[in-house]
């Protein structure tokens, strides 16, 4: 979760998670940050499970749409 937590942080940085995290802990020491990316990955999990219960996107985040296939000829 931590590793996704990472991620999330580098792929959406518009999302209302991240500015969470850098309002809160970019500011601080190795040790802070470290606290702080075990925090958000508590909320992460807790945003993706609302996502997959109930359909609610994280505020702030940007999906994208589904490959579409391609057939081979």
């Amino acid at each position: 979760m931590v590793e996704l937590a990472w991620s999330w942080l580098r792929f959406q940085p518009a999302s209302q998670l991240s500015h969470w995290f850098k309002e809160r802990f970019a500011g601080g020491g190795k040790r802070v940050r470290r606290i702080g990316i075990v925090a958000l990955a508590r909320r992460l999990s807790v945003a993706l499970w609302r996502y997959l219960e109930f359909g609610e996107i994280p505020l702030g985040a940007t999906l994208k749409s589904p490959a579409s296939k391609v057939t081979a000829t």
